[in-house]
């Protein structure tokens, strides 16, 4: 039986060799990942970002429980992609999120992998996407990202799941932070951890009027890269056709608030298969993909045609200062065409 099959199959030896394998893009997870692909699209992906500290991979473990054991209703298969960061000098990562995940030790419904991120940008490892899809072929339900939390710049996450959670806690320069166009923007639920901490409802204040400013009402409003029409009423509910994020309030290490989030997780999943957003994410996250491997695949060939001689001779220009770096890739570009 192919590795493939024990995959599909629910072997979780079978899957953990794959993930490795699609992590060190090795030709064998590479085919693994090609033959697998037919298979994907049926997990509710769900990111969840925001700063160091905020309790994002406590918030995890609870809302992974909360779908072992749900009050009502079948429970769920759930994996958890968690990125850590590396360190720049050993390549090396202590992956301490299953640390947190203790609760979740010995459920067969679970799956926790972590992953280095090996100096990518963005929050996430270049192979989350691969491992993503290869745990949606291995049939779980519902896939949490949890990002490496280094802050604003994490928004890649959005053109990869379908439900962003951005994570914030009292005490943290979050006022600051809301204000972030970046963060909020790619945010489908707020939500405020640690609120039995002082400043919680500052926070949320906050965060509630940034939305306001973000959202005004009756008017045309960037979220996700798409222009949508939004109206916030005065009493704060949301009963336009467009999606607003919710604020939630969470005390994930006491487990309050957790039924709240997965009810508006549910809402958002709701929203997206309603007004045919869930397709057009899951277009934008293949399409952005695609592009991504395919500049990697570029520059792989160009680095592969062009001489190293004239390369070096090239970068000894921009260090003279006799060549702009956009002039130097002209050169570079011209000089492999003609090659």
């Amino acid at each position: 039986m192919s590795i493939v099959q024990q995959v599909l199959e629910g072997n979780r030896y079978a899957l953990s060799r794959v993930l490795t394998q699609i992590e060190n893009d090795t030709t064998e997870g590479r085919e693994a990942l090609a033959a697998l692909f037919p298979y994907t699209g049926k997990a509710h992906l769900i990111g969840v970002t925001g700063a160091p500290g905020t309790g994002k991979s406590s918030l995890v473990n609870r809302l992974a429980y909360f779908y072992r054991h749900p009050p009502e209703g079948e429970p769920k298969t759930v994996a958890i992609v968690a990125v850590d960061p590396s360190s720049p000098f050993t390549g090396g990562a202590i992956l301490g999120d299953r640390i947190r995940m203790r609760d979740l030790t010995g459920d067969r419904g679970v799956f926790i992998r972590s992953m280095a991120s090996r100096g990518a940008l963005g929050g996430l490892a270049r192979a989350t996407a691969g491992v993503v899809q290869a745990l949606d072929a291995a049939g779980f339900e519902v896939i949490f990202i949890e990002t490496v939390g280094a802050g604003q710049a994490e928004v890649d996450i959005a053109r990869l799941a379908h439900t962003t959670l951005v994570v914030e806690a009292p005490g943290l320069g979050d006022d600051v932070q809301a204000i972030k166009a970046g963060i909020l923007e790619i945010a489908d639920i707020l939500v405020v951890n640690k609120a039995d901490r002082p400043g919680a409802i500052s926070t949320e204040r906050a965060l509630i009027e940034m939305l306001k400013l973000a959202h005004p009402s009756r008017e045309m409003v960037s979220h996700h890269g798409q222009m949508m029409k939004v109206e916030i009423p005065a009493g704060g509910e949301n009963d336009s056709e467009e999606w607003v994020p919710p604020v939630i309030k969470t005390v994930a290490t006491e487990n309050k608030g957790i039924d709240e989030l997965a009810a508006a997780i549910a809402k958002h999943r709701e929203f997206l298969q309603k007004t045919g957003e869930w397709e057009a994410r899951d277009r934008l996250r293949l399409s952005t993909e695609v592009e991504d491997l395919l500049g990697e695949t570029l520059l792989r060939r160009w680095q592969k045609n062009m001489p190293e001689r004239k390369y070096r001779e090239v970068l000894e220009q921009v260090f003279a200062r006799r060549l702009a770096p956009a002039e130097a890739v002209e050169s570079l570009l011209s000089s492999a065409q003609g090659s």
